[in-house]
């Protein structure tokens, strides 16, 4: 009985939309034509972080920003760096993070520098705008890929991969995943201000490879970002990136990504 009374109130329910005109459509929510997707929005521009971690950003129609940083750290302006301006740019990033002047930058201070100034260095690096002719772009392998290899018909594990720069070495000179926390020789979580200028001694002899006292701009390796968005060179094939440079400050350097946000979440409990 109860069956058959609900049957009835369901068809004098419907009665009304049965009635309505054949030809009109009928409304279904979340029907109807698709919306037209969005216009694309502006490229994405050019990214460089320095040695020290200071980004640089230009659009994709100017040089690339690893000059405007040279030009800046080049005090004199004599086309090549020299271990004492080195340093001092190193420096004054350093004290553009230590936001309360006591000569330390802190994990407070490490976290607005990973979300504010250079957030590009927590998440994998955007496609850039690729010119005709230049070569496919591959998304860093995930760990399990990093150990096993990508997999393959004949290696369902996949092939042992070297791993691909992360974080900050992707946009930078030095393969380094995060240049303020890879300055933290005594890994208290803490970046001294001597740490932070013998980190910058360090990487100057890195990149000073042929040992001279100067560096030049047109000596220095193409970061992966560079590489990935230059063209063919002459002939179609594109040019092979330059050397990279490993960087062999300290054991948390290595994974400072990975150590990063629990980092951030000790320093808050610490008083």
């Amino acid at each position: 009985m109860i069956a058959r009374v609900a049957c009835l109130m369901l068809l004098f329910a419907a009665g009304p939309a049965l009635a309505q005109d054949p030809d009109r459509p009928i409304s279904i929510p979340g029907g109807g034509p698709r919306e037209a997707p969005p216009p694309p929005g502006p490229p994405p521009p050019q990214v460089f972080i320095s040695p020290a971690g200071e980004p640089f950003r230009a659009e994709q129609d100017q040089p690339y920003p690893a000059a405007q940083w040279f030009g800046r750290a080049d005090a004199d302006h004599d086309g090549g760096l020299t271990r004492e301006e080195f340093v001092a740019d190193a420096l004054a990033f350093f004290d553009r993070l230590d936001t309360d002047k006591d000569q330390v930058v802190d994990g407070f201070e490490n976290v607005d520098y990973e979300r504010n100034v250079a957030p590009e260095i927590m998440g994998i690096m955007p496609s850039p705008v690729r010119r005709e002719g230049a070569p496919p772009l591959v998304l860093p392998p995930t760990r399990g890929e990093q150990v096993y290899g990508r997999p393959s018909f004949l290696h369902p594990r996949g092939r042992p991969m070297p791993a691909r720069r992360q974080g900050a070495a992707q946009y930078s000179l030095i393969n380094e995943p995060h240049p303020v926390r890879g300055a933290d020789a005594d890994l208290d979580q803490r970046v001294s201000r001597a740490e932070a200028t013998a980190a910058a001694r360090m990487r100057f002899g890195l990149l000073d490879v042929d040992g001279d006292g100067g560096i030049a701009l047109a000596d220095l390796p193409k970061t992966p970002a560079q590489s990935q968005a230059r063209g063919p060179a002459e002939g179609g094939r594109g040019k092979a990136p330059g050397n990279e440079v490993e960087m062999r400050l300290q054991p948390a350097a290595v994974n400072a990504i990975e150590v990063a946000a629990p980092a951030a979440e000790s320093s808050r409990e610490t008083p």
